[in-house]
């Protein structure tokens, strides 16, 4: 029941081009190596967003145990199951992506001051890449209630699931069945956003559920406060080629836009990495911090 809201959740296609807010820094990474840094979603934002997802779940399973239920304490188990799983659980990777690629929001969250640009990708290259990785590409849902709705449906299908396997006094079994849905919990939490973010129209790549990163290529660079994990989402089809997909790019707010123009566009071009449509200033006033 829950791989039904999933495939729901992410058979949206995107079909206009999505951004991908980065430093100057990051521009000379993504192109030289040919791919986007997918964090672990746990690290994405100090976890506040799957504490969100938390929160809804932990509304609802409140009222829905004052209401009544046949397993009120399958479900109290759950939810403190879950807020310890937030730091400890099975690893997923996801990059981010803006419909608008051009928002002063962004511009002073995403990127160095003077030294940004936002990278527009093809959404049909991007689709192909994600499915050759096994990556599936989400839109973001802002919505309240159509998040509360969702919830309810994932609460039901625990239920559901639990229905032949759960006895109170057998913790393991209990376990087991948390454990079954983990990894889906985590697909549902890395695309709902508070709805206080709804101006970004947020697009998100999402790897598979990673259970022991000793097996898989995962990397670490340093964060802000600690060594943040990452998993490489390769951009280019082959490696053999050059080019990335990239359809438009802007070039953030700076202090000197001819000479940011030329040097960007003299980069791209001889990178073999020329968008399709161009590159344009975002026309936002550069004030010297």
């Amino acid at each position: 029941m829950i791989d039904d809201i999933l495939r729901r959740l992410y058979s949206t296609v995107p079909t206009d081009t999505l951004y991908h807010y980065t430093s100057l820094s990051g521009l000379l990474g993504i192109v030289e190596s040919g791919h986007l840094r997918a964090s672990d979603v746990r690290y994405m934002n100090d976890s506040a967003e799957l504490r969100h997802t938390l929160e809804l779940m932990r509304d609802h399973i409140t009222r829905r145990v004052i209401a009544g239920t046949d397993r009120p304490v399958l479900l109290n188990q759950l939810l403190d199951w879950l807020s310890h799983r937030i730091v400890g659980g099975p690893m997923l990777f996801a990059a981010s992506f803006r419909a608008n690629g051009n928002l002063l929001s962004q511009w002073r969250g995403y990127s160095v001051h003077g030294k940004g640009v936002s990278l527009g990708f093809n959404p049909q290259h991007l689709s192909s890449c994600a499915r050759r990785q096994h990556f599936q590409v989400g839109r973001c849902v802002y919505d309240s209630a159509r998040q509360r709705e969702l919830i309810e449906e994932v609460v039901d299908a625990v239920e559901s699931s639990a229905a032949a396997d759960y006895h109170e006094s057998d913790e393991q079994a209990t376990l087991s069945i948390f454990e079954r849905v983990e990894g889906r919990l985590l697909r549902l939490a890395a695309i709902l956003k508070h709805p206080a973010f709804e101006e970004e129209q947020e697009w998100r790549i999402v790897s598979p559920v990673i259970a022991d990163c000793s097996a898989q290529p995962v990397h670490f660079r340093e964060g802000a406060s600690m060594l943040v994990p990452w998993y490489a989402f390769e951009l280019r089809e082959r490696e053999n080629t050059a080019a990335m997909g990239l359809d438009h790019v802007y070039l953030g707010p700076t202090s000197n836009i001819d000479l940011s123009m030329n040097s960007l566009e003299l980069f791209l071009a001889k990178r073999g990495a020329g968008p399709a449509r161009g590159i344009s200033y975002c026309q936002i006033p550069y004030r010297q911090r």
